[in-house]
């Protein structure tokens, strides 16, 4: 990378560079490899397999962090309202970031119909799930609170609910959302 420049910008670039944190100096490298992989290139060699492959990657780090999330919030004791409304929270932020940016791959400043369209169908899910663990949460008060089974099946049904909205959803970002001119509309 600093091989291409002219050698006068080469120091400035490579202090600059140096005081970046690790990950940011890792994450070129190991993006340029992964791109790379046979296994990458087959998955994602066509526009919807590569948005489908990206939109479950991103779902992972949403799912990962709002089941942390909700697993920490109702260890404190709060009401499953509240623990779905923070795991949603904690997921819906990466969720946005990497559906727009990376999976549909948009840039700049959102047109107002994605900002609703991921707003409602976020809403949606929020209820879907606020619902479920509620529900659940009311069928396992005979399990004593101190045991990590009660906790297991609420945030299951949190899971299971987030499971069961995946393709739904994807359905929805890509052809509403995010599509470039909306689909639902022109069928209308």
């Amino acid at each position: 990378m600093l091989d291409d420049l002219p050698r006068g910008r080469r120091p400035a670039l490579a202090e600059k560079y140096a005081q970046r944190p690790l990950w940011a100096r890792l994450w070129p490298a190991v993006s340029t490899r992964l791109s790379r992989h046979p296994l990458w290139i087959k998955v994602t060699r066509k526009p919807l397999h590569a948005r489908v492959v990206k939109y479950a990657l991103g779902s992972v780090v949403a799912f990962i962090t709002g089941n942390i999330a909700f697993m920490l919030l109702y260890v404190a004791g709060t009401s499953t309202t509240v623990c779905s409304v923070g795991g949603f929270i904690a997921a819906a932020i990466p969720n946005w970031i990497l559906n727009r940016r990376w999976a549909w791959q948009r840039q700049g400043r959102p047109p107002a119909r994605q900002i609703v369209g991921y707003i409602a169908v976020s809403i949606g899910v929020l209820v879907a799930t606020s619902a479920a663990t509620g529900w659940t949460n009311a069928q396992v008060q005979s399990i004593p609170n101190h045991h990590g089974l009660r906790l297991l099946i609420v945030t299951a049904s949190y899971v299971a609910v987030t499971i069961a909205l995946f393709v739904v959803k994807f359905a929805i970002y890509e052809y509403w959302v995010f599509s470039e001119r909306s689909r639902v509309r022109a069928a209308l």
